[in-house]
């Protein structure tokens, strides 16, 4: 008796054999349907007691990827990933029918969403927020921290920057929930026209503390995009910093042909 192919990380046992079950649900090897093999199967695959494989589902479970059926077992999910549409995810039209981005993605891949404020507040502005503000790094700054669900299951991460001189007399950018549209709407309402939205995107392994926050297997790749919103008098009024567990959204830009 011998564990599966893909090794396992550090900690306890059942911890071991829990981020490889949930590995091989990131990877594919299980898929959505798929059944969870029985206690009995991983009993005898891993070489351990039934305690430990049960301490394993529990852990399995509660990374939101399987779901259990009295009588049948643990099934994989169905996780569409949501569809990223960087070409005209921000159209005004949508801020004006008060519909936030990620939360209008959502409900056209027939997810679930919610948002959860971490915090609101001011903040010294972080090297490279800075730099992208045009402001002294150090800075105040308003700070609005994010985490984004899906369907139960944290799959984003967003801090936005907000320069301190822009914001400090637009009250409901202080607020949890600043109103339809967003954030973007309730600048535009105070006489910031946005011309363009530039984003930098980068894959790469999650942290230790990303995976947790992200409930995800340590290794497991992001995507980090950073967002500046740029006006058409030619400011940055906001730089938002994101997260994003890398199966969970596929990235679609509208490319002009012409110069």
């Amino acid at each position: 008796m011998g564990t599966a192919a893909g090794g396992v990380g550090s900690g306890p046992r059942y911890v071991q054999i829990a981020d490889e079950i949930v590995q091989q649900i990131r990877a594919g090897v299980l898929k959505a349907g798929d059944m969870v093999p029985s206690e009995s199967e991983l009993v005898d695959r891993y070489g351990v007691s039934g305690g430990t494989i049960r301490k394993a589902m529990v852990e399995v479970r509660a990374s939101g990827l399987v779901e259990t059926r009295h009588g049948k077992g643990s099934i994989v999910k169905n996780r569409p990933p949501v569809r990223h549409r960087s070409s005209d995810r921000f159209r005004r039209s949508l801020r004006q029918g008060g519909k936030a981005a990620y939360l209008a993605e959502s409900a056209q891949s027939g997810a679930t969403a919610k948002v959860s404020v971490l915090y609101i507040g001011p903040m010294e502005a972080p090297e490279d927020a800075a730099a992208r503000l045009g402001v002294p790094a150090g800075e105040q700054v308003l700070a609005r921290r994010r985490l984004y669900f899906r369907d139960g299951t944290p799959v984003e991460t967003a801090t936005s920057y907000l320069p301190w001189g822009v914001v400090k007399d637009i009250p409901e950018l202080f607020a949890e929930n600043p109103g339809g549209g967003g954030i973007y709407a309730r600048l535009e309402d105070h006489g910031h026209e946005f011309a363009e939205f530039v984003e930098t995107l980068q894959a790469r392994p999650a942290s230790k503390a990303e995976a947790v926050e992200l409930a995800l297997s340590p290794g497991t790749p992001v995507v980090h995009l950073i967002r500046e919103a740029r006006t058409a008098a030619g400011l940055v009024v906001e730089v938002c910093d994101t997260l994003m567990a890398a199966d969970q959204f596929v990235f679609e830009y509208r490319i002009p042909a012409d110069s």
